[in-house]
């Protein structure tokens, strides 16, 4: 199996060079970039095709926002998984940056397993933070939802419910135990949900159920 091709970015040498450390011992991974802000991100990455890309929130030049945007404006469908680095719990800017398309958020001091352990959860397509945290993050709206698009009609009654279920912050362990179903049945709903959805992860998961009113 191929390594994860891995991109740091960062204004600070001494933080993206440790990181770099960090990332480079493990024998699943490699870092194939770095860049100190955002729009050297996107030539590296361009350049690179990364996997994924740790991204720090607040540089200067372009920061981790608007640089995730941009990456996702670009080219959607071939974008990398993108990991944004904050020192804040619950950053705003973090939320942003994941309405944008990124698949969670870490705070700079994580420890090195943890740093680790979320490369490999984004890459194999999960979120890097628990849903119920990000229940919490994107509830506070202030504009009005908009109306869901076509696309949630398209889910049988089950999908909703497993939609709700998710969507409120339940693992899939926890849907399993509600439903009475097995974890290879709950999985399956969730892969489903997300490709009729067009959503990238349960990141997304969450943020489509706030933005459009959805939850029960």
């Amino acid at each position: 199996m191929s390594a994860i091709r891995v991109v740091l970015v960062d204004d600070q040498a001494l933080f993206r060079e440790g990181v770099g450390v960090i990332i480079s011992a493990q024998s699943d991974m490699e870092v194939v970039g770095t860049a100190g802000d955002g729009a050297q991100a996107l030539t590296v990455i361009e350049a690179t095709r990364p996997d994924v890309v740790l991204m720090d929130i607040r540089m200067p030049v372009m920061d981790g926002v608007e640089a995730t945007r941009q990456l996702f404006e670009r080219n959607p469908d071939q974008a990398p998984r993108v990991i944004v680095l904050t020192t804040f719990n619950l950053d705003l800017a973090a939320a942003t940056a994941m309405r944008f398309g990124a698949s969670g958020f870490l705070l700079k001091d994580s420890t090195p397993d943890f740093l680790c352990a979320a490369v490999r959860a984004v890459h194999s397509g999960s979120s890097v933070i628990a849903p119920a945290d990000l229940a919490e993050l994107f509830a506070p709206r202030t504009a009005a939802p908009t109306p869901a698009p076509a696309t949630y009609e398209t889910l049988s009654a089950r999908e909703r419910t497993v939609f709700q279920s998710a969507a409120r912050g339940l693992s899939n362990s926890e849907i399993a135990e509600e439903f009475f179903l097995s974890l290879h049945t709950v999985k399956s709903h969730i892969s489903t949900i997300l490709g009729k959805l067009g959503l990238r992860d349960r990141v997304q998961l969450v943020i489509f159920a706030h933005d459009h009113a959805l939850l029960e």
